[in-house]
């Protein structure tokens, strides 16, 4: 007797119906539903970057964030320390006490000092809130800018731009809601912008400002071969039928990640070569923020913003500059290259009434040590170090928090990062804990479970 077998393939989820009475499937199922349940929102929303409102009453509707990678001074930047000079070459914490090379100023009429290296912004102190009380998780690389970027050490998780797109959406539907400005590409590069598991849509755009051709940054999203409204009808056709597929499919990040990107290439060709292109500046402004990319990266942070983009982030370069193992002197190559643009930008949203509504976010993934690193270098440091914010709601020429009287140590009101995302969250209309993503079965947000608001520097 002749008996047939069934030989065709099964799908891994007909293998875990199928094997061990099923249970293998009611583990997944669980896991699926929270998954699909994303899917659905992300995709049969008309637009997921279309402008959501906030918890409460925002002070800020954008983010600006500069980004020093490799990790300023704080003891040669923001935070002087004249005991370093009476402990000079002393036994400290990883090597001998070293004072600052640079002298520090009193600025504004608030009187904040302020390194020499920075003379542009020094006539801005009255606009800063300087954080010197910041602190972070570890001093390496890698996880101080995952920690600083997406409020974990893993490299797994979405970054602080992509929360917000997924947050508040953005104003302007024909550009990205959060643009990442970087020449090249930092340590762990694009995982820095990452959506992670938020919908692809909400994953940073990434423009090389060390190419500004705007011809070029974007020719390969314009069509050369058909007008706009067939474009319009070709692409309904594509994504009705992507999102059947994405719809039997089930959850697949990278499938609604295709779809999003088709819709938001199709839309910049209207108008991203204008907000690249900045020599449609007058000559005035071009000479207010200086030479050099990191300029142009300012200059056109500012166009963005103008233009309703939620989130900016400008890295200042390729690699990690700032990492002054070798000379703290290189910093004042890393300031002039930075100062007067970052001077302008705030003088720039000023004029244009954009200032008190946009929240500009300075500093690197952590601080360098009070002591010497060689002769005349300083390592990484992550117990105590400064960043500052200035604008959207924010009390200007202030000092927060403080580092013990060598710069070893925050000591007051000690800021860990969680706490700065959880305060930047507050600014833009968000409780962070109610910005929440569910994944794999729990609620995932930017502050974990950690986080506690600075009421005290919120104008």
């Amino acid at each position: 007797m002749t008996h047939s077998i069934d030989v065709s393939p099964i799908s891994r989820r007909d293998l875990l119906t199928r094997s061990a009475a099923g249970f293998g499937m009611l583990g997944l199922a669980s896991v699926l539903s929270d998954e699909r349940k994303a899917a659905a929102e992300s995709t049969l929303s008309s637009d997921p970057l279309a402008p959501k409102a906030p918890h409460f009453a925002a002070k800020a509707k954008h983010l600006v964030f500069l980004f020093m990678n490799g990790g300023p001074s704080h003891v040669d930047t923001f935070d002087p320390k004249p005991e370093l000079v009476k402990q000079a070459g002393k036994p400290g914490p990883g090597g001998n006490y070293m004072p600052s090379p640079f002298k520090f100023q009193q600025r504004g009429e608030c009187g904040l000092p302020i390194s020499e290296i920075y003379p542009y912004l020094g006539e801005h102190m009255d606009d800063l809130c300087v954080i010197r009380s910041m602190f972070t998780s570890t001093p390496n690389h890698e996880p101080g800018l995952f920690m600083m970027n997406s409020g974990t050490q893993q490299p797994t998780r979405p970054c602080m731009g992509s929360w917000l797109n997924y947050g508040l959406g953005t104003e302007n539907q024909n550009l990205p809601g959060f643009v990442v400005l970087c020449p090249g590409k930092p340590v762990v590069g694009p995982a820095l912008w990452s959506n992670s598991f938020l919908p692809g849509i909400y994953q940073g755009t990434h423009i090389n400002n060390g190419q500004l051709d705007p011809k070029k940054i974007i020719s390969h999203i314009n069509n050369q071969h058909l007008p706009p409204t067939e474009q319009r009808r070709l692409l309904d056709l594509m994504q009705k039928m992507n999102k059947e597929h994405l719809a039997t499919r089930g959850a697949d990040n990278q499938l609604e990640a295709r779809i999003g990107s088709l819709e938001m290439a199709y839309r910049m060709q209207f108008e991203a070569q204008d907000a690249f292109d900045i020599t449609r500046e007058t000559e005035e402004t071009r000479k207010l923020y200086g030479p050099g990319q990191f300029a142009d990266g300012c200059l056109i942070a500012r166009r963005l913003v103008e233009r309703g983009v939620r989130t900016v982030q400008l890295f200042y370069g390729s690699g990690q500059p700032w990492d002054a193992h070798g000379d703290i002197k290189e910093h004042v190559r890393d300031a002039k290259n930075s100062d007067q643009a970052i001077a302008a930008l705030i003088r720039d949203l000023k004029s244009r009434g954009l200032f008190d509504e946009t929240l500009i976010l300075w500093g690197g993934e952590f601080g360098r040590t009070p002591t010497a690193q060689g002769a005349t270098g300083r390592n990484h440091h992550a117990t105590g170090f400064s960043m500052w914010l200035a604008g959207g709601g924010v009390k200007g020429g202030m000092a927060y928090g403080a580092t013990d009287e060598l710069g070893v140590k925050a000591v007051e009101n000690r800021m860990s990062v969680h706490d700065l995302h959880a305060t930047m969250l507050h600014l833009l209309g968000i409780d962070h804990t109610k910005l929440t993503y569910r994944y794999s079965g729990r609620d995932f947000r930017l502050t974990d479970v950690h986080g506690e608001v600075a009421h005290a520097i919120l104008a």
